[in-house]
Formats: C-alpha cells, sequence, structure tokens
C-alpha cells in the first residue's frame, strides 16, 4: 500500500482446537493447513456487479484436522465437493465457510477443495477502510491489502500462506481484466471474452488480483530484461507513457541496488477513476487518473510501487506488525531514486523526513505498531530512517550488499525482523540490533548519524 506515505491462516480447525491467524486481523487464516496452489474460475457481468465462482484448492495438513475453515465473506457457497467427493455439511458464519470432513484429515495429508459460490461482491469495511473487491464507474478494482481477498474467493487469507495461482476471468466484450502473473491464454466468444492469467511465484492472498477495464495494453521500453506494460483506458494512454517515462530508469536502478527483478513482467494498471493511494500487487502496480504527472509527488509514488515488486511481494512479511519491512524499504527506495534522478540525495531526503517526524507525535513502535498505525506514516518514514541509519553506518558498498543478499537468499518467501537483522550481521559486521533497536522499538526519535 502506498501512502504519501501499507504460511497460513484460513482455518483449519481440528475439534475444539483454535485457528492461529495473525493478532493484527485475528479470525482470519490458520496454521492447520496450507494452500499450495488455487485455481480460480470466475464469471463476472459488470452491470449487475453478479460473480459466479469456482475456486479449487490444493492444500496440505499440518495437523489433524475434522474441519476445514476458509475465509470468505459476502458470497455464498453452492456446492463443495473435498477429494472428489461431495460434501455434505458446511456452514458459513460470519467472514467463514466451514467445510466439515467426513473423516479427518492426518497430518502431512494432501487434499484438494472444489469450491463452486456465487454472489454480489463488495468490499469488507474494517480499520483501514473499505478493502477487496470494488466497483470502479466502469470497471473493477480489487485492492486486497490487508484482508480483501476474502471478498473474492475462500482462501486461507494470512499473508504467510504463500501459493501459486491460476485465475480465468469471463467478463464483457470490450473489457479487459488483468491479473497477477503472465497471459497464458485468452477467447471472445458472444458478447463474452476470457483471460487467463498464471502465476507460478508464490504470492500470499492479499496481493492477489483482478483489475477490469476497457483498457488497452501498450509496451514500455524493456529495462534489465523486465518487459513493461501499461494497461489504461484510451484517453490515458498518453498522459500514462508520459507519466511513466522514467520507469525504464527506475527499474535499471533497482535491479542494481536491490537485485535481479524477481518476476517475468511488470504492468501499471491506470483506472479512469482517481484513487486515494496507488495500490501495488504481485507483478502488478494500479494508478489512478490523478497520479499521472511528471511532478516529485506522482514520480516517489511510481518508485515506491516498483520497490514493492521486491519488498513485500517477493519478501512477504510472515506477520502483519512486521510492516515496516515492505513500506520502510519501499519508502527508502523513493529516496534511492530521488538521488539516481538528480532531486535530492537520499540524505537530504532522510534529513527532511527526520526533521518532519521530530515535531510529530512519538506514540509508536515502528517494528510492531498496531493495528489501527500499521499503515502510518510514521512507520513509512521511521522505517526508511532506520534503512538510512543503517547505510551511513556501514557505507553504500555493504549496504547495497544486504539487499542484494537479504533479496536473494529469501526470494518469493515469508520474512521477519529478526531474520533481516542476522543478514545484516553477517554481510556488515556491524551489531545490527543495536543499531536498529531504537529505531524500531523505541517511542523516542533517534538522532541521525
Amino acid at each position: 500500500m502506498s501512502s504519501g506515505e501499507s504460511p497460513g491462516p484460513a482455518a483449519v480447525l481440528s475439534a475444539g482446537a483454535a485457528a492461529t491467524g495473525d493478532p493484527y486481523v485475528p479470525d482470519h487464516g490458520t496454521d492447520a493447513y496450507r494452500v499450495l496452489h488455487y485455481e480460480l474460475e470466475l464469471d463476472y457481468k459488470l452491470a449487475s456487479n453478479r460473480l459466479t465462482g469456482r475456486a479449487v484448492l490444493s492444500a496440505v495438513a499440518a495437523r489433524r484436522i475434522s474441519a476445514v475453515v476458509l475465509d470468505m465473506t459476502g458470497l455464498r457457497a453452492l456446492k463443495i465437493q473435498l477429494n472428489g467427493i461431495r460434501v455434505r455439511k458446511f456452514t458459513q458464519r460470519a467472514e467463514q465457510l466451514v467445510v466439515h470432513c467426513e473423516q479427518p484429515l492426518e497430518a502431512g495429508s494432501e487434499f484438494s477443495l472444489d469450491v463452486r459460490y456465487d454472489g454480489n461482491p463488495r468490499p469488507r469495511r474494517g480499520l483501514w477502510g473499505e478493502v477487496g473487491w470494488e466497483e470502479l464507474t466502469d470497471g473493477v478494482l480489487v485492492a486486497g491489502q490487508p484482508n480483501g481477498a476474502p471478498s473474492w474467493f475462500p482462501c486461507n487469507d494470512h499473508p504467510r500462506n504463500k501459493a501459486s495461482y491460476r485465475i480465468t476471468v469471463t467478463t464483457d466484450a470490450g473489457y479487459r481484466a488483468v491479473c497477477n502473473g503472465l497471459l497464458v491464454a485468452q477467447a471472445a466468444r458472444s458478447s463474452r471474452q476470457t483471460w487467463v492469467y498464471e502465476q507460478r511465484e508464490p504470492m500470499a492472498t492479499y496481493l492477489a488480483t483482478i483489475q477490469i477495464g476497457r483498457y488497452g495494453l501498450v509496451s514500455l521500453p524493456d529495462s534489465a530484461g523486465v518487459p513493461q506494460f501499461i494497461a489504461a483506458p484510451a484517453q490515458l494512454v498518453a498522459r500514462a507513457e508520459t507519466a511513466l517515462a522514467r520507469q525504464e530508469a527506475m527499474m535499471n536502478t533497482f535491479v542494481s541496488r536491490f537485485g535481479p527483478y524477481p518476476f517475468p513482467e511488470y504492468t501499471v494498471v491506470v483506472t479512469g477513476d482517481e484513487l486515494e493511494i496507488p495500490l501495488e500487487a504481485t507483478s502488478l502496480s494500479i494508478l489512478g487518473a490523478n497520479h499521472l504527472d511528471t511532478g516529485w509527488d506522482s514520480q516517489r509514488l511510481i518508485a515506491h510501487e516498483l520497490a514493492h515488486q521486491w519488498f513485500g511481494n517477493s519478501l512477504t512479511l510472515g506477520t502483519w506488525s512486521d510492516i515496516w519491512l515492505h513500506e520502510g524499504f519501499a519508502c527508502y527506495a523513493e529516496w534511492i531514486w530521488s538521488e539516481e534522478a538528480g532531486v535530492m540525495s537520499a540524505h537530504e531526503r532522510a534529513l527532511a523526513a527526520w526533521r518532519r517526524l521530530s515535531t510529530a507525535g512519538q506514540d509508536l513502535l515502528v517494528g510492531d505498531p498496531g493495528p489501527e498505525l500499521m499503515f502510518d506514516d510514521r512507520v513509512y518514514k521511521r522505517g526508511a530512517l532506520a534503512l538510512h541509519a543503517l547505510r551511513r553506518r556501514c557505507g553504500d558498498l555493504a549496504f547495497f550488499a544486504l539487499l542484494q543478499e537479504w533479496t536473494r537468499t529469501h526470494a518469493h518467501s515469508s520474512v521477519s525482523t529478526p531474520e533481516f537483522i542476522l543478514t545484516a550481521d553477517r554481510v556488515t559486521g556491524l551489531d545490527s540490533e543495536a543499531l536498529l533497536h531504537p529505531w524500531l522499538y523505541e517511542e523516542a526519535l533517534p538522532p541521525l548519524p
């Protein structure tokens, strides 16, 4: 998630056992089982906002379970099969779909769950406003962070449960569906069009997305060997190409600083609507029409969303308390781009951010901000300052070697702050915990080196 600036849970329950989700997003997800692959087949009618879906989950039980609990909200399950056999007993309660097993699933056993469902999807409301499936003026936007995925498919909604996906979307002719991964097939029939995408690298549920609109697809120049595209309404293509003209250089800069781009290609979707903030999803970013500008405020957001492909989408937090591992890093990427583009040095950006933070409330722990404040701008800026303090201490050579080692050794996996500190210690030779602790786990703002 941008600001001007944020395996598994879905719950399989053994008799009497409680799901162990994330404390920031209670009642979502479980560690009782892991989903390895989602096969989603979706048919969507724009005029009526009607979604008919089929989700086939390939999963493995982590312990003996007598019921599989999926996160799903605002939709109705119609028919369920477990390992190819019709399930006679399933219940929906609050935001969960509970599938009762006739025979318990043993620890380590693989199973397949086939759920057919339908409904009129809508965003779910919570601490962070409305997240999930949202109707645009002429199309659809999905913003899943942190718990919007259950608004459009049944899932184990925990960031640590990363899986591969195949997403098939059938919708009205004249509209393009843009999803994660590579477009592997498309077909037109009568007044309907079908789009098929494969996301092979493991992805957290909140990063799964569908964007539907009257989008044309245009290519940007490849950089660092990465194909790049814009999906935008025809009337916005020229503005989008102008606004994204520096993205080729951004990609080259980030590859040189962070290591290889972690996905096969990168697409920026531009909605005809204005958006409060841009959004990131695996292999995609979503901008509003209001973000198409060549000024710094828009350019830093373009850089921020691109950086999330490494920090957030490839390396994904294991618990939401570590949100600074996404947003602090993406914010610092803005400063790196500012330096590379000759706008302001990273140190000048850091000084300006430090001065603003010194006059703001100092009542937040960046390394554990709590659910209400997990997307507070101080998490972004102070997280970036923590990285800048580390860079000042160890020097550019060691710092960027650290970032490349971090992205290389943890690609497409779940990460934590202790793991980052261990990696920093090993690469830089510093006592990184002593340096980072005041920035992350003390309320008072430390002096900037």
